[in-house]
């Protein structure tokens, strides 16, 4: 059968599932299937296979073979979350026809940790599990269960809700006047200090913006005291003393989104290749031939920072923490620590990992394809499977040098430190060495 005939028999399908014949639409289908050879014509009529049965277990079947043929089949994708109840049919949006935002204050979802012994707060200890009263140091129960894993997201259902487009929780914001900095404020806090320029700030508590729910986070593991002896060590490191007073580091939650990915790029390329000659015997002619494939693709948590200030420095630290030993989110790991709201929605961030994920894997086709001449590649097949909005445990402090500030991370998991460093100091193999009396001088004291 032609393709074009086979095109003519599935567009007759569909038109007979708007119009409510499901048993012509059936009859179309059949035929269509009984010639089908393209496996995103066989995923395309599998779909509509599941649009005319009525029998749960028969769509289910019907939308697994769907994603047989072609695991990116986005709204077979949503079908089934939709059967197996991960996806309500009423959350499904039109693309075209995305809901405003919601405008306006609204309340803040803001709960308050009191000691149960002396009624004090109570603020999340950095040990990864609980909280501790900060006037009697007694403890409350744990946070986090032993062996507890962060789910993934499904990225398919997110984009076919509103969850993939706005920002639906209502979360009290800090926003910095000094440098433009926001920060998900802990529970009923007034005031706060900026964590990237120190500045003080009273805030409303009206202001209110809508924001997705984080799915995982990884606890702060040490205090600002190891903090500091990490940033004393990673100057000392450089062989440099910064012009004049530090700030000890500053504690709070950065969020990124992580992302996985499946399927597969489709190239087409040519090589050469002997055949015999027919036209003389013991003779072979060297022909040109076509040869196309799917090259597989598999990525667990692709990483990118979720706001665009310092993205340099932040990646750099971001490939330090361990991503297999984060919790499930818990409003309770954020008492008393602030965390930096996000600034790259889902939809946007998704689009730059998925041209960071194609980029990458072209590359190394190319390389291991390198023989084919004229190579093409598509990424029609290229999905991101799942996500999440991870919050990541950091240090950060600036420092002055020649009239200048500059920032050093510090990975609040695994004590990694990432600084700007002075172009000169950068060039410097070696300066002259300092006792660690003359180094601690440019530091607050904290100790």
């Amino acid at each position: 059968m032609s393709e074009r005939r086979l095109q003519s028999l599935v567009y007759n399908a569909v038109m007979a599932i708007k119009g409510g014949e499901k048993n012509l639409a059936r009859n179309y289908l059949d035929r269509a299937l009984y010639s089908a050879r393209d496996h995103d014509i066989l995923a395309d009529i599998w779909f509509y296979f599941s649009q005319i049965e009525d029998d749960p277990a028969e769509k289910r079947k019907a939308l697994e073979q769907a994603l047989s043929y072609r695991m990116t089949h986005a709204r077979a994708r949503r079908a089934l979350a939709v059967v197996d109840g991960r996806l309500k049919a009423d959350d499904v949006i039109n693309p075209d026809a995305i809901p405003a935002p919601i405008m306006g204050d609204s309340e803040a979802n803001a709960d308050r940790f009191m000691c149960p012994n002396c009624g004090a707060r109570m603020s999340f200890a950095p040990d990864g599990q609980s909280l501790v009263c900060d006037f009697c140091a007694g403890s409350g129960d744990a946070i986090a269960e032993e062996g507890a894993l962060s789910e993934e997201q499904d990225f398919f259902g997110a984009m076919a809700t509103l969850r993939g487009h706005s920002k639906p929780v209502s979360r009290q914001i800090f926003h910095c006047k000094g440098c433009g900095a926001e920060f998900i404020l802990p529970p009923n806090q007034i005031s706060a200090s900026c964590a990237y320029c120190t500045s003080p700030h009273v805030v409303s508590l009206e202001h209110t913006r809508e924001l997705l729910d984080p799915d995982a986070i990884i606890p702060h593991a040490f205090s600002q005291r190891e903090a500091t002896k990490l940033l004393v060590g990673w100057v000392q490191a450089h062989d440099f003393t910064p012009q004049g007073h530090v700030l000890p580091p500053r504690g709070f939650y950065l969020p990124v989104w992580t992302f996985d990915f499946a399927g597969f790029i489709s190239y087409s390329g040519q090589r050469y290749q002997d055949e015999d000659n027919p036209f003389k015997q013991g003779s072979r002619n060297r022909v040109k031939v076509t040869e196309r494939g799917e090259y597989p693709v598999y990525i667990d948590d692709l990483v990118l920072p979720a706001n665009h200030d310092y993205r340099d420095l932040v990646q750099k630290l971001i490939e330090t923490y361990d991503f297999g030993k984060s919790n499930p989110y818990d409003q309770r790991y954020l008492a008393n620590w602030a965390a930096e709201a996000y600034g790259i929605a889902l939809g946007d961030a998704s689009l730059e990992a998925r041209s960071r994920a194609y980029t990458f894997y072209k590359k190394k086709l190319q390389r291991d394809m390198r023989e084919l001449m004229n190579l093409t590649t598509s990424s029609a097949n290229l999905a991101i499977d799942s996500y999440k909005l991870l919050l990541l445990p950091i240090w950060l402090t600036t420092y002055p040098y020649d009239g200048e500030e500059y920032q050093v991370l510090i990975n609040g998991q695994t004590s990694a430190v990432q600084g700007q460093l002075p172009k000169e100091i950068e060039k410097e193999s070696k300066k002259r060495k300092k006792s660690n009396g003359g180094l601690l001088d440019w530091l607050d004291d904290i100790f």
